[in-house]
């Protein structure tokens, strides 16, 4: 049976990550309003991408024998300046995540769950791997500046990103 403490705080992180899940399908529906199908599709892998991820942690709790609560979803912001914004807001979004993963292995440490803090140290890579992403497309769209061209080349770039499921969650 998991630490009461641990199961509320992943908890906690399920609904964060649905959040982020939320926030870019947001993303998407906001790109394609601009006719960047590129970027469009790049926010809704990661859309799929953390939707994932919410459901490592759910399934997670239940093998462990704790109890998934399922908080309300806050509502996204559904407007950004430009694409430069909406990435930043991304990178700082990633940001917050990462301080919430890096929390939770805090706690599994004190707690002394190996389990839990085997299953973190994913999470811990991933969230590496996130920010990387999102500061390369920010630097690309700084280069960019105002030249449509360029980020015509970007969307295009963008476009080609695919999911790929988790190879433990089936879904």
């Amino acid at each position: 049976m998991i630490d009461k403490e641990i199961e509320e705080a992943i908890n906690r992180q399920i609904n964060e990550e649905m959040y982020s899940s939320y926030l870019y399908l947001s993303m998407s529906a906001y790109f394609e309003s601009l006719g960047l199908k590129g970027f469009a599709n790049w926010m809704y892998v990661q859309y799929q991408e953390e939707k994932d991820h919410a459901m490592k942690f759910y399934r997670y709790l239940i093998e462990r024998g704790g109890r998934v609560k399922l908080y309300a979803i806050k509502e996204p912001p559904h407007e950004w300046n430009s694409p430069l914004h909406a990435f930043e807001e991304t990178l700082k979004h990633e940001r917050h995540i990462t301080k919430c993963i890096n929390d939770l292995v805090d706690l599994v440490e004190k707690k002394k769950d190996r389990a839990t803090f085997n299953l973190l140290q994913w999470y811990v890579d991933e969230q590496v791997e996130e920010e990387a992403n999102d500061e390369e497309i920010i630097q690309k769209l700084k280069m960019i500046g105002d030249n449509p061209q360029g980020l015509l080349m970007l969307d295009r770039e963008l476009a080609a990103r695919t999911y790929t499921p988790l190879a433990d969650e089936g879904e």
